[in-house]
């Protein structure tokens, strides 16, 4: 959820300008009632009411996970605060937010190992934020978000824009490459046949 509420303070002391906390989506509460399922299938032989017990505490214990999974992604005039870290914005470079195969991309393959992660399974788009802090060796924060539009916008950066790729010729097939040769070849054969000679005969 986005609050503009600039009348709050966040960290550094500053007015919030953005505010948005990842919550569990309601589909993974489902895994709460499976996991008190299997904790009651895995004592229910034995006792029922055992079988219970076992069930009401494996899903408390989920529950519990899911609720720790919430955290908040803060902006203020001065400061940004992703999960438990927190930096001033003179220290923030590019940000640039991805959403569908290219949030995927940078969540795997295009990920850096130095990074700082504040992730959620159930989010999809993220924003990457660029640490320009001589002090710290972090390249950037990638963090996940349900608004990437609006949490860019508030950092003053933009969102990821794919860009059509056109064919070269090494990704065309030899085959088709011939095939078009030779279509030119005859064409230009048939023009020379049809121009008429010196004496103006065809």
């Amino acid at each position: 959820m986005t609050e503009n509420a600039d009348k709050r303070i966040g960290p550094g002391g500053s007015p919030i300008v953005y505010q948005e906390t990842l919550r569990p989506s309601w589909s993974m509460w489902l895994l709460v009632l499976l996991a008190a399922a299997l904790g009651w299938l895995t004592l229910a032989p034995l006792s029922i009411g055992w079988g219970v017990v076992s069930g009401v505490i494996v899903a408390g214990i989920a529950a519990f996970g899911l609720f720790a999974s919430s955290s908040d992604v803060t902006v203020t005039t001065t400061h940004i605060q992703v999960g438990r870290a927190t930096i001033g914005r003179e220290h923030v470079g590019a940000v640039m937010g991805y959403v569908g195969d290219e949030a995927f991309a940078q969540r795997g393959r295009k990920l850096h190992g130095l990074a700082y992660l504040h992730l959620r399974s159930w989010i999809k788009p993220v924003v990457r934020i660029q640490i320009e802090d001589a002090q710290d060796r972090t390249p950037y924060w990638l963090t996940s978000t349900r608004n990437p539009e609006e949490l860019v916008s508030a950092l003053g950066g933009s969102m990821h824009v794919v860009e059509d790729v056109q064919a070269d010729d090494e990704d065309i097939p030899e085959w088709l490459i011939e095939a078009e040769r030779q279509r030119l070849e005859a064409e230009q054969a048939e023009d020379n046949r049809e121009q008429p000679n010196d004496n103006g005969v065809r």
